[in-house]
């Protein structure tokens, strides 16, 4: 006798049975903007987590060395209070070399994490606007789909035709056939309209640029 599973009630409740959903990634507005910004944005995590350590190094080094010299022990590489009239009395006893390279150093570090801090930083991304999910396609993408729209518009080959997307502006160099006339009104409105279709945030700006010098065509 055959029996079909599929109508049997698994429990005698209304839940019996029900295997638990997590809820959703991102619920709503706020929760599709989260994984749009963390999809386009990279992550702090890698500068964040390399000063910390920096940090810590530091302070537990300048706590090692005062605990040393307060139970009387000589120092293990440096005595605070002579670093601290070393620092006070620069740069005398220091060649001008090394306290430039010292100082270099010093302040390309200083200036690499505070661009880390202060920059938005973006990854090679555009999003599209969608209701129901968070779109984001790499910008290589971009440009060969109007790399494409291009190659028709100037009846081109591949090889004559290069799209650089960026955040706000595309690039597009074309190199014409000798002998074949190209319209640069058609193809920047083909480009324009394929973005259109497109409608990435935010929208870039559209420049061609055609070469002087033709290709001889096949």
């Amino acid at each position: 006798m055959s029996h079909d599973i599929r109508n049997t009630p698994v429990g005698s409740g209304p839940n019996d049975g029900a295997v638990p959903q997590s809820p959703p990634l991102g619920s709503g507005a706020a929760g599709m903007e989260r994984i749009l910004k963390r999809e386009t944005h990279p992550s702090r995590a890698v500068v964040a987590m390399i000063a910390a350590v920096l940090v810590s190094v530091v302070c537990g080094y300048a706590l090692l060395e005062t605990a040393v010299r307060a139970v009387g022990q000589p120092p293990w590489l440096l005595d605070p209070l002579k670093a601290a009239e070393r620092v006070v009395a620069l740069p005398a006893g220091i060649p001008p070399l090394l306290l430039g390279v010292t100082g270099a150093v010093v302040t390309m570090a200083g200036l690499f994490f505070f661009l880390n801090a202060v920059l938005p930083g973006r990854r090679a991304r555009h999003p599209f606007p969608d209701r129901r999910a968070a779109v984001v396609v790499d910008d290589e993408v971009i440009a060969a789909a109007l790399a494409r729209r291009v190659r028709v518009a100037a009846n081109v080959t591949p090889e004559q035709v290069m799209v650089v997307v960026s955040q706000n502006r595309v690039m597009v160099n074309v190199r014409p056939t000798s002998g074949v006339p190209l319209r640069q009104d058609a193809v920047l409105e083909a480009v324009r309209r394929e973005l259109q279709d497109m409608r990435p945030v935010p929208m870039p700006e559209v420049r061609i640029q055609v070469a002087t010098a033709g290709v001889v065509g096949a």
